[in-house]
């Protein structure tokens, strides 16, 4: 019996099958998807491989696979090789998201988390006994055997702590077979101090019942159906979902769930946990230690939780008998890796569900232009919510236009609609959000004199001021140096400050309103472990006037106290490099609005701008989704651009200028060659808008046209031609309609 494995490793060379014999106590333990060890090379270090497939002989000469780890499922090996190919990388690393989180971490591997345990070893009535005739005569021994009649499964430091006495009396103990010392596993559980109140399911408005009814026929069909619940912000598209995983878990299936950020994922936690209980569901998400994600995933493994809910990866949970898959804000970029694999979870999503004859439910108030696009086409089954769940209308939206705010002499961050629309909801006790999609203090440092941006020595672009520490920071490879006072050009002292940042309006609003509470929420601000909830929690529950933030505090968030949202500038997400511009403009706008007046209380929202004839601006003052969409699909049409073609871009980046000139010219002639012509556009190589970071040079080929799969064979082939030129340092990637085209 021969094993075909792939070696886990990142080289593209190593991205094939290798031939192993099967040792006779093997055979029955082997199966496609197997972690096995196996000697490789001319190293006497094992090498860590999986089983992708069986045959009966091989053509060569073959060594024995060592050992057998753990298994992975055929459907996980095949879902692992289509992606390899669908997103151009190695076999093995689609595999390593599908297994426990830590078990590829060889020299720090984690494991199950162990407590010693202390027990009785005989009856009271033998111990009883023991005592009365004098075998123990320690009173120091009757004391802890006491505390262990009380308390069975006591460890030894809670031992130590309630009767005083060292570990050496629970050992003597132990020596003379009066007690017994256990080790148990302890489960990490991020659940385990979540004390939510449990609540009722709620009536469903007409608009709900009629996506409910759908989905449901779908659930009890069996079949595989793809929804797009497209309902206003506050349209309970929450609460659909908390009724058709109820729903699957009667008929005896399971669910997942994913949201784009891990500041989304407490309040959704929470409104789950209030529903179904902890022990039914397992979260996912990268704030977690490895050790709770690793407990998380061997609880989903053994079927011990039944709902799953987390960021993308969560996807690749090994949740069996799925019943339904519901991806809230389904338009997030963060749905879409930006490291390799490149994949997209939405497609992986659809596969699953395709195979599992299960709906697909993809929700947002704002849903991304392709998505939207399939479900006018009948693609996708449209199913729309046009009202807010509870009677609550949609907060007035007014656009101030940041032009005339200067020509009247006012340069505050503060239009004077705002400053006035703050001061009369902190007099009514109300809550505001200010949103700035940046963060730090200020964007760039500048020489007044000779004009010398300070700028990341690693990479080509400026480095960020922030306030808090002092220093300045580049974004991309996390340099640090401290601030410059003189100019290294020029000598001068005339250093200043440009552009706006979360710790800049944050202290700006301080000295604006002394007396008002104000608390921030940015990357800076949640780097510790659950501080994104903690932030929360503190502006839900304590009162704080004001909360200040990124695109962390737009999406999702339910605050019934909250009447006004400011948006500081509207142009940060305009003013990019990316014919999505205008429709992350209108998303993110529309999303920060839909935090205002979520109860009773008339929400407003104030939109700052310079451009406030952009389109997207317009409709988001409307919250007229429709309207944009046609404007920006007509716009696409006529400029081929997603969904009417997709954009592939292929990355160059390497330590030497001359080899990432030739290599991006080797792929470019390449592509000319080999594909077709007529249906695709290949644009000549360029270096990239970013052309430097972390010291490595960037260069970028894009093409456009319709992805298929004779283009996709195409692509491989050429990864692989690239990868017979033995570069010295140059790297290749490929990316399908990328996030980012910087």
């Amino acid at each position: 019996m021969i094993a075909e494995v792939i070696i886990n490793r990142s080289a593209k060379k190593l991205n094939r099958t290798f031939d192993y014999n099967v040792p006779k106590e093997f055979e029955e333990l082997i199966l496609i998807g197997s972690k096995v060890l196996v000697p490789f090379g001319r190293t006497k270090k094992l090498e860590e491989a999986y089983v992708v497939g069986i045959k009966e002989k091989s053509n060569y000469e073959v060594k024995d696979i060592s050992r057998v780890k753990n298994d992975l499922t055929d459907k996980q090996i095949e879902l692992a090789k289509w992606m390899a190919k669908r997103y151009f990388c190695n076999i093995s690393d689609c595999i390593k998201l599908m297994t426990a989180p830590g078990s590829n971490r060889e020299k720090n591997k984690i494991q199950e988390k162990t407590i010693n345990c202390v027990y009785l070893k005989k009856d009271d009535e033998t111990i009883g006994f023991e005592i009365d005739t004098g075998a123990i005569k320690s009173d120091k021994q009757k004391k802890v055997i006491k505390f262990i009649q009380d308390n069975p499964g006591c460890t030894i430091p809670e031992i130590e702590l309630f009767t005083g006495y060292t570990r050496g009396i629970v050992k003597t103990l132990e020596k003379n077979d009066y007690i017994e010392i256990i080790q148990k596993k302890i489960e990490r559980n991020p659940l385990i101090n979540k004390d939510v109140k449990q609540t009722d399911k709620l009536k469903l408005t007409e608009e709900q019942r009629l996506a409910y009814d759908k989905i449901e026929n779908a659930i009890k069909k069996e079949k595989y159906e793809q929804f797009l619940l497209y309902g206003v912000t506050g349209s309970g598209k929450t609460e659909v979902y908390l009724q058709l995983i109820e729903k699957a878990l009667k008929n005896n299936k399971t669910a997942v769930v994913l949201v784009p950020e891990i500041s989304l994922t407490p309040q959704m936690i929470d409104r789950f946990v209030a529903r179904f209980g902890k022990d039914a569901i397992a979260v996912l998400h990268s704030k977690l230690s490895i050790g709770e994600r690793f407990d998380e995933w061997n609880r989903i493994k053994e079927e011990r939780a039944k709902i799953v809910i987390g960021a993308r990866s969560a996807i690749f949970a090994p949740i069996k008998n799925i019943g339904i898959i519901i991806i809230d804000e389904e338009h997030d970029s963060s749905y879409k890796s930006e490291m390799s694999p490149r994949y997209n979870a939405k497609e992986i999503a659809k596969k699953i569900a395709k195979e599992e004859h299960i709906p697909l439910v993809l929700g947002s108030a704002t849903p991304d232009l392709n998505t939207y696009y399939k479900a006018n086409n009948g693609n996708i089954t449209k199913l729309t919510l046009t009202k807010r769940a509870n009677a609550s209308n949609l907060p007035t939206v007014k656009v101030i236009d940041l032009k005339q705010e200067l020509a009247n002499g006012n340069r505050t961050m503060l239009s004077v609609n705002l400053h006035t629309a703050i001061e009369r909801n902190i007099k009514a006790k109300k809550q505001t959000i200010l949103f700035l999609n940046r963060r730090g203090y200020s964007t760039f440092i500048m020489c007044r004199d000779c004009g010398y941006v300070v700028q990341c020595p690693n990479c080509n672009i400026s480095l960020t001021y922030h306030s808090f520490q002092n220093k300045l920071k580049c974004h991309y490879c996390g340099h640090e140096e401290k601030v410059a006072t003189v100019c290294p050009e020029c000598h001068s002292k005339k250093i200043r400050y440009f552009g706006t940042g979360t710790q800049k309006l944050e202290n700006e609003i301080r000295k604006m309103f002394p007396k008002a509470t104000t608390i921030r929420m940015d990357v800076d601000t949640v780097n510790k472990k659950n501080s994104h909830e903690v932030i929360l929690n503190k502006f839900k529950n304590d009162g704080i006037d004001i909360l200040i933030g990124t695109q962390m505090v737009v999406k999702g968030h339910h605050f019934p106290n909250v009447t006004l949202v400011g948006v500081i500038s509207a142009d940060s997400s305009l003013n990019i490099d990316d014919y999505r511009a205008n429709e992350r403009t209108f998303q993110i706008l529309t999303q920060v609005a839909g935090r205002a007046g979520r109860e009773k209380l008339e929400g407003k929202v104030i939109i700052q701008t310079y451009n406030p004839d952009n389109f997207s601006i317009e409709c988001a003052r409307k919250q007229d989704y429709d309207l944009f969409y046609e404007t920006e699909i007509a716009l696409r049409k006529q400029l081929k651009y997603p969904p009417f073609c997709d954009i592939i871009v292929i990355g160059f980046n390497s330590l030497t200028e001359d080899e990432i000139k030739n290599t991006s010219n080797f792929v470019y002639e390449y592509l000319i060659q080999h594909l077709n012509k007529v249906n695709f556009k290949v644009f000549k190589p360029l270096p990239s808008p970013i052309d430097k970071i972390q010291n490595r040079f960037r260069w970028r080929i894009i093409v456009k046209g319709i992805m298929t799969d004779e283009a996709n064979v195409v692509l491989n082939n050429c990864l692989q031609n690239v990868v017979e030129l033995n570069l010295k340092s140059t790297r290749v990637s490929i990316d399908v309609n990328p996030n980012n085209m910087m």
